[in-house]
């Protein structure tokens, strides 16, 4: 009976952390400001959220227009020669297996959709989509949020603020799903990568004065391992 006491007590107070954060995010970035990544329609964004993971995304935005310029649409990169499609993209971390996916995500999309589903569940079907890089796309291009996208800066920030005790991106997501209301799951998302970027990076550094800190103080020194 007290472990469950315990547990909600916690859990309630997580709660109303999660939105007081949330609350000072759209202070500093507002609502809908959206992904950092340049793209007009939802196949762009697919092929920039893939070669985004593990690499910046001003890197991303530099390379993604000559890449556009060379093969306009998702048939056009299906058509693709792997050496040529790679060659535009290999300054970007394991570029190879990113063009094998993106080309080998191309033919999928020509072969049984036509055009970039808007199903999340259809979306991870794709090579080298998983659910953060499904909700990114259905969030940002389709304006349709099934969950919160955990990237590195989420994931790190919501052990730094206490808002979990998991590990895997995952089970983070489950748990900022209970302690947020829908209506704030894109923009959280969204504005904590912003604060990870900006404000909070990964290096350890004094931030007692940080926005978010003065929230909650004890994340002054809580430095939870980036992946």
């Amino acid at each position: 009976m007290r472990e469950t006491i315990d547990q909600n007590k916690l859990f309630n107070e997580r709660k109303r952390r999660a939105c007081a954060i949330a609350k000072a995010l759209h202070t500093l970035y507002g609502h809908d400001r959206g992904t950092a990544l340049a793209f007009t329609t939802p196949w762009e964004l697919l092929v920039a959220v893939v070669l985004s993971a593990q690499s910046r995304d001003v890197l991303v935005n530099e390379i993604t227009p000559n890449i556009f310029k060379k093969y306009p649409t998702v048939y056009d990169v299906a058509k693709a020669d792997l050496q040529e499609f790679d060659d535009l993209v290999k300054k970007i971390n394991y570029h190879t297996t990113k063009s094998k996916n993106i080309i080998a995500s191309a033919k999928y999309i020509v072969e049984n959709y036509g055009e970039v589903p808007r199903d999340i569940g259809e979306l991870m079907k794709l090579p080298g989509v998983g659910r953060k890089t499904a909700n990114v796309i259905t969030s940002n291009a389709f304006k349709e949020v099934y969950g919160i996208a955990v990237d590195t800066h989420v994931r790190r920030l919501s052990l730094k603020f206490d808002l979990t005790d998991k590990l895997k991106p995952n089970d983070i997501e489950q748990d900022l799903m209970m302690l947020l209301p829908r209506s704030e799951w894109f923009d959280f998302h969204n504005n904590l990568i912003y604060y990870g970027r900006e404000i909070c990076p990964a290096r350890k550094h004094e931030c007692a004065e940080h926005f978010l800190t003065k929230i909650w103080p004890s994340a002054a020194s809580r430095w939870p391992r980036a992946q």
